[in-house]
């Protein structure tokens, strides 16, 4: 079976192509046959064009962007054509997997698309303005170039969906949840491929792990992981709660949002602008959102950027803390996304905190870029791990197992 990933984002598309063969999931994500990012915000008016291949070809173009559509026609035409094709024709591709942000209260599974589907997508777009839109053009690109083909929807959202009303309300007016204002959390994909890994890795049956998932790029999410499904996490109604992150703001008193509103005259636009592109580490160093920038301008003895590192770490080992508190102990402690599986220093820091409770790094195997890895001592009770997240695997998991239902 070959299915087509698309992993739409707002300023990005990626996308790759697996082989799946037998009865069984393979125990290792197999290398894609081909991968192929679209950067949407290169520069004005041009789409940036990168196709890659399991056996080293490679295609680079800058393509005139006047509509997304066209673009990724092109994207996709280097799948049966040109020096990166691996396929006859566009007919041997068997499903299309797309991750989709928001599910909302209507998904807690991965869904074939239907034209219902994509409505319900259309209408959580208000929850998700960034991202619901791309996804769902993404999904009719698909229909306008590749015809009738099915087509799953991974949503985001739907491993927090079993979360418990405790976990999942806000302590406002109860009606305001009857309405679907509740915590929905984000990066579920990666979360729940990543406990799922570091089970795999170590042996385990997930259901008997209590883990704590670090999701760290940028933008940055937790999730605390019991049975196997996320029982809390840190991001909210929308992707803006919770941790400090590359751009967005975290969590903050909402008081401060009605002060400016009042006292200083903003507009909702304006605060959410500010909150979700000028704020975090970009807002409190004022060097980037990027933290090896950060981390460069620390090395130039920039007081602010060193600020922004040090609040970074505070916060998250805080939400740590109220992960764990919600599993009433922890086995795994896991990072992963760019920052958790390339920062070495954030990771000892954020450890260091819980080694109370007898948490203890090995410092040289949390040095460098450890993939797949336990970074714990032999002794730490806790299990620490580093895991490469692969999102786009786990989409076409989800799409080998609606196939195979």
């Amino acid at each position: 079976m070959k299915i087509l990933v698309m992993n739409a984002g707002s300023s990005s598309q990626k996308s790759c192509l697996y082989q799946i063969d037998g009865e069984q999931l393979p125990d290792l994500p197999p290398v894609p046959l081909w991968e192929a990012q679209i950067d949407w915000t290169h520069q004005p008016g041009i789409a940036e064009l990168k196709v890659n291949t399991a056996n080293g070809a490679i295609h680079k173009a800058e393509i005139p962007l006047q509509s997304r559509g066209p673009v990724m026609a092109q994207m996709l035409d280097t799948l049966w054509s040109g020096a990166t094709q691996v396929l006859a024709s566009a007919s041997e591709i068997d499903m299309v997997g797309h991750r989709v942000v928001h599910g909302g209260q209507y998904y807690q599974d991965s869904v074939r698309i239907t034209p219902d589907v994509k409505t319900r997508i259309a209408e959580l777009a208000d929850l998700a303005p960034v991202h619901n839109p791309v996804n769902l053009e993404g999904i009719e690109a698909i229909e306008a170039i590749l015809g009738d083909l099915p087509q799953v929807a991974v949503f985001d959202t739907a491993f927090h969906a079993r979360m418990p009303e405790r976990t999942a309300l806000y302590p406002v007016p109860y009606a305001w949840a009857e309405q679907g204002i509740r915590r929905y959390g984000f990066h579920g994909t990666s979360h729940r491929y990543c406990a799922q890994r570091a089970a795999q890795l170590l042996n385990r049956d997930l259901k008997e792990l209590r883990i704590v998932t670090c999701h760290l790029g940028n933008g940055c999410s937790l999730a605390a992981i019991r049975d196997g499904y996320s029982i809390n996490t840190t991001m909210g109604f929308t992707p803006l709660d919770g941790l400090m992150m590359g751009s967005r703001s975290g969590a903050v008193d909402p008081s401060i949002l009605l002060y400016l509103i009042r006292e200083q005259g903003y507009s909702a636009e304006q605060l959410e602008t500010i909150l979700n592109q000028e704020s975090g580490l970009f807002g409190v160093s004022g060097v980037s959102n990027d933290l090896r920038l950060v981390m460069q301008a620390i090395a130039d003895s920039d007081v602010r950027a060193q600020l922004a590192l040090d609040m970074y770490i505070e916060r998250l080992k805080q939400f740590i803390g109220a992960m764990i508190a919600s599993l009433g102990g922890l086995d795994v402690l896991i990072f992963t996304a760019g920052v958790g599986e390339n920062a070495p220093n954030v990771r000892a820091e954020a450890c260091a905190a819980f080694a109370y409770m007898g948490l203890q790094l090995d410092l040289d195997r949390n040095s460098g870029r450890p993939r797949d890895q336990v970074i714990s001592s032999a002794d730490s009770s806790v299990v620490v791990m580093v895991i490469h997240t692969q999102e786009d695997w786990a989409i076409a998991r989800e799409c080998w197992q609606i196939a195979m239902a």
